[in-house]
């Protein structure tokens, strides 16, 4: 069934995902994308748009191109790259602002770090695919993207109790108004904040020496931050019940009643897993090791439905959200199948399995393409939720086909 799941997956991301956003998320009259999208594939042209959102256009389609080297890939890393340089990018404070509107002109400008981490994210593998392409011709983007990391490291980074601040005003000074989304809190820290700036220093340092292989000081002061950041999460984010909290004072003490998020947490086990692997720190990966297959393992048992393959939603006080989200079944696609690779549990290849079908049968949208938001545990799709916009894009179902690629060694299928 292996080298079925892989068809698939390069199928599924070459056929429909892909394509399906350059069709339709650009928008060609205002330049940039899209900041909704409805069911029927048609878009709000005049909803603001995120730095999330066009971070994530650039890094998916700069890593297809790496991964799959179509040159229309590299365009469409272009556009998001041209957009997020000249509306979002600070030029007087540096950073990214929060979004603007369907003009381009600002609109909310604080310095959200998890927004300012997805930027640096994309930034890295951007520098990459064009170095990849022509050797010299991402070196200015390798450098937008260690300014990125140097204003995090200087503004947001916590040096008493460690981990990084959840938002910062426009000029890097403190401010109230720090939560993430409605349904987020504001605190002084949270979980995704912090595994997304773990997840984009991860990627800084793998694609750092591709560009720039003498910026040995520089990687080293990276790998130091990102050890740390790990360290954060299996000693102050992660619960002894091996579930993931979600907000922080700043001394980590959390905050408040705290949800189970499925999602999270096993997302978490193999960002954890690959961010230990690239500093090839044989003491982090034997402390890291129990912990991200412990999560995982209780992921597996709470949040997989067996019978469906469907991977559910939260949990708080014991009432459980089964509803399927589409960025949720990517990271248990994700999660499960680096379970089964570093354990060689043959569960977690199953669970792997289980959740790829409901995907296929469920949760993809085979009539107008892409992936249903959200699909009920009987299987019905939820049509009031948008089909793409500032939080659903390309990334979470991008990423899980491609990762499924890279770890199977297989590309051209």
């Amino acid at each position: 069934m292996k080298d079925s799941l892989i068809f698939q997956a390069r199928k599924e991301l070459v056929d429909d995902i892909l394509p399906f956003w350059q069709k339709n998320a650009i928008d060609s009259k205002n330049g940039g994308f899209y900041g909704s999208i409805a069911n029927d594939n048609s878009p709000d042209p005049n909803a603001g748009r995120s730095i999330v959102m066009v971070s994530r256009f650039l890094w998916t389609y700069s890593a297809a191109f790496r991964l799959l080297k179509d040159q229309t890939y590299l365009a469409t890393a272009k556009k998001a790259y041209d957009y997020m340089m000249s509306c979002f990018y600070d030029t007087q404070n540096g950073g990214m602002f929060w979004s603007v509107k369907f003009d381009g002109s600002p609109l909310v400008v604080r310095k959200q770090i998890y927004g300012n981490a997805f930027a640096l994210y994309a930034l890295s593998e951007y520098a990459a695919a064009l170095e990849q392409k022509e050797k010299g011709t991402g070196r200015a983007v390798m450098k937008a993207a260690l300014d990125l990391f140097n204003l995090l490291e200087k503004y947001a980074l916590d040096p008493i109790y460690g981990g990084y601040a959840e938002a910062l005003a426009v000029d890097w000074k403190r401010t109230s108004e720090t939560k993430l989304s409605e349904k987020d809190r504001d605190c002084d820290k949270s979980m995704n904040t912090n595994l997304h700036v773990m997840e984009a220093y991860t990627n800084l340092y793998r694609t750092l020496p591709l560009v720039f292989p003498d910026a040995a000081e520089e990687r080293q002061k990276l790998a130091l931050s990102l050890k740390n950041l790990v360290g954060v999460h299996l000693h102050h984010i992660l619960g002894k019940d091996y579930h993931l909290m979600l907000y922080f004072n700043r001394d980590w003490s959390p905050l408040g009643q705290q949800e189970v998020s499925y999602g999270h947490d096993i997302e978490a086990s193999w960002l954890l897993w690959e961010a230990s692997c690239e500093l090839k720190d044989k003491d982090l990966l034997e402390e890291a090791r129990p912990y991200v297959l412990n999560i995982a393992d209780v992921a597996l048992k709470e949040g997989l439905d067996k019978e469906s393959g469907g991977f559910e939603n939260t949990c708080l006080n014991g009432v459980r959200d089964t509803d399927r989200i589409w960025w949720n079944q990517a990271e248990a696609v994700n999660g499960f199948y680096n379970a089964w690779q570093m354990s060689g549990e043959s569960d977690y290849y199953f669970a792997t399995e289980k959740v790829w079908t409901w995907i296929m049968k469920f949760q993809r949208d085979k009539r107008q393409g892409e992936w249903f938001w959200n699909v009920s545990k009987e299987g019905k799709a939820n049509l009031s939720c948008e089909k793409g916009g500032n939080w659903k894009t390309s990334y979470h179902n991008g990423r899980c086909c491609m990762e499924l690629l890279r770890r199977s060694n297989i590309v051209a299928v």
